[in-house]
């Protein structure tokens, strides 16, 4: 997922955790996973430019079959046959919500409180505090400090 990828002689690239663009993918895959008969193209596009912050129109077709084949090659969502759309993979399904829940629970939110100052104390900032003093220590102690 994280790193490019061949598949029968197709590379496909990487799908970047920390990427906005593949965190909105992930988000919009969540939802089509409930959809009966799949999703097309258009479908995608319409759902993930607001994500975006960018206007449907403005999204082409052809960056949207970029995403679909990246998606498609790494196993995340397959073709339906003999059609136009596609649909979400078991394993895409995972894949989409390990990637949704991590940054929503724990990125975001452990941002916040580390880059809060404002806020009340937490457990989290005071344990970065200690290991910030623990690790300068050791390099001041090792003489790594140039």
């Amino acid at each position: 997922m994280c790193t490019p990828a061949v598949v029968d002689g197709q590379r496909a690239p990487a799908l970047r955790f920390g990427d906005p663009r593949v965190q909105a993918l992930m988000s919009v895959l969540v939802v089509f996973r409930l959809l009966p008969v799949g999703f097309s193209n258009k479908d995608l596009r319409t759902h993930l430019a607001p994500l975006l912050g960018i206007d449907p129109a403005d999204m082409t077709a052809g960056r949207m079959t970029y995403d679909l084949r990246r998606l498609r090659l790494h196993g995340i969502i397959e073709r339906i046959p003999h059609t136009n759309r596609y649909q979400v993979t078991p394993f895409g399904f995972r894949v989409a919500m390990l990637f949704t829940r991590t940054y929503a629970r724990v990125l975001r939110s452990g941002l916040a409180q580390l880059l809060d100052t404002q806020a009340r104390p937490s457990l989290l900032r005071t344990h970065l505090k200690r290991f910030e003093a623990e690790l300068e220590a050791f390099i001041e102690e090792s003489g790594l400090a140039a």
